[in-house]
């Protein structure tokens, strides 16, 4: 990888029950996290973004396959994040998650070609937490899929990293309830 990578975290959860019952198998979340040094961190202002940009499908590559490793099975909803550290911009970050980082994303955990993949970035100090929105990798529409996985790299990102995070999960929330479009509905009309 062209981009320094400093570490490869990875964490998972696995929830049976949700408001005192289970509606069927656990909810497993997943998620990889790259620590990558920031080629403009503390440079002035850059309107081209290319030494993040032109690397977006070897990270979002591996990001993908070492969230789906931890997941340990199917995924039906899926998020990225990117943290900047102190040194950079938040468009340091967003850069980090766009083009061709999106679309490995979606070849490597199975989401449609055109789907949108929910997003978060901010600039921050090292250990902030970040909630990773989900969504279906079918349809942004299937609400029982809206939900966030809530992660941390205790010492990143430094002044100078940003972190990149893929999220992902194995279904929507225990216990949906509040209508809209199933995945059902979803794959019909997809079909």
């Amino acid at each position: 990888m062209a981009l320094e990578l400093r570490k490869l975290l990875t964490c998972s959860e696995e929830t049976r029950t949700e408001g005192g019952r289970s509606d069927g198998p656990p909810l497993r979340k997943a998620a990889a996290l790259a620590v990558i040094g920031n080629p403009y961190a503390g440079r002035p202002y850059s309107a081209e973004l290319d030494a993040i940009t032109d690397h977006g499908e070897e990270l979002g590559e591996l990001l993908a396959r070492a969230a789906m490793a931890e997941l340990g099975g199917p995924a039906e909803s899926y998020g990225k994040a990117a943290l900047a550290g102190l040194g950079g911009e938040q468009e340091h970050a967003i850069a980090c998650t766009i083009g061709p980082f999106g679309t490995a994303v979606r070849d490597g955990v199975g989401g449609g070609a055109s789907q949108w993949i929910s997003s978060v970035s901010k600039r921050c100090s090292a250990g902030s937490p970040v909630d990773v929105p989900l969504a279906s990798t079918e349809d942004i529409w299937v609400r029982s899929h809206y939900d966030a996985y809530t992660v941390t790299a205790p010492d990143a990102p430094l002044p100078d990293e940003i972190v990149v995070i893929v999220a992902v999960a194995s279904r929507g929330r225990l216990n949906a309830r509040v209508g809209g479009r199933t995945l059902d509905e979803a794959r019909q009309a997809s079909s």
